[in-house]
């Protein structure tokens, strides 16, 4: 769970996404700071579904809960469940399947760029 401090530190954008994950049960849920790393995004959030449709339901969660906010989102990758890619603007989301996580390993490709949080 997320300490206080660290809370108040987050944006509400992230704070809506990571809550939707623990809300629909997802495992091995990483947040990658990227402030000041890249212009595409001020955190990455990388999390696991562990099925398809667990990844889709995750995914679907995600955008309801950000639009009933009043953010917008986009979304690719819904058809299949094994990779879905949410761009939340300041919050980029990938969901995947164990299998498919563990074969692209983002967490690794960013390691060296930016900060590991687990959630």
């Amino acid at each position: 769970m997320l300490n206080e401090k660290m809370k108040e530190e987050e944006n509400p954008v992230l704070e809506i996404i990571t809550n939707s994950l623990a809300d629909g049960k997802a495992e091995n849920v990483v947040v990658i700071d990227l402030k000041g790393k890249t212009s595409i995004a001020n955190e990455m959030v990388v999390a696991s579904g562990n099925s398809d449709r667990h990844v889709i339901s995750l995914a679907q969660r995600i955008q309801e809960n950000l639009k009933a906010a009043g953010y917008k989102s986009v979304s690719e990758g819904e058809a299949k469940g094994d990779w879905v890619l949410i761009d939340a603007y300041d919050v980029i989301v990938h969901l995947f399947r164990p299998e498919v996580r563990e074969f692209y390993n983002l967490e690794k490709m960013w390691q060296s760029a930016a900060n590991l949080r687990k959630e």
